[in-house]
């Protein structure tokens, strides 16, 4: 099944990674933004980046964060995560710093972006609740292959486990 899925990461350093696991065919993504339409929406300031993630997440039902190794706690991260859950969409982070960048380049591993974010009145941190997956490779083809084997069921875990947890 072709979910539509809205996808957070760390433009700058995890664009090129990104773009590896966005263009899995059996995922609809949001559509990419291209550095100048980034940089046009960030000039309009923090009302036009919110604006236009609400616009991005319209009609998703999932957030996956492309977790590098500086993504974590970032604040329009962190402000992704928290949209999505609040808008009842499933929210999953799978770390990519073992898949290659533009130059051939693997990274470390960062922390778990949901580990930043508290849920509800009980004030548990997300990570206790929406999972995080880590391809247990160090060859980048490898990783590939594993994100592409499991991730429409990470998907669907992500959704069953925001609908359990309303």
């Amino acid at each position: 099944m072709g979910r539509r899925v809205f996808y957070s990461f760390h433009y700058e350093l995890d664009n090129w990674r990104a773009s590896i696991v966005r263009n899995i065919g059996s995922i609809e993504g949001n559509r990419p933004a291209t550095d100048n339409d980034w940089e046009t929406v960030k000039k309009g300031g923090d009302k036009a980046i919110e604006n236009w993630i609400a616009g991005q997440m319209s009609a998703r039902t999932c957030t996956i964060v492309l977790a590098g190794s500086n993504t974590a706690n970032r604040k329009w991260i962190n402000h992704e995560i928290v949209q999505s859950w609040n808008k009842g969409l499933g929210v999953l982070v799978i770390h990519i710093h073992n898949l290659k960048d533009s130059s051939g380049n693997q990274s470390t591993k960062g922390r778990n972006p949901l580990e930043y974010i508290k849920h509800g009145p009980s004030g548990l941190k997300l990570s206790t609740i929406a999972k995080a997956y880590c391809p247990p490779y160090t060859n980048s083809k490898d990783v590939y292959d594993c994100i592409v084997t499991n991730i429409e069921s990470w998907i669907e875990d992500a959704i069953e486990i925001r609908k359990k947890n309303q």
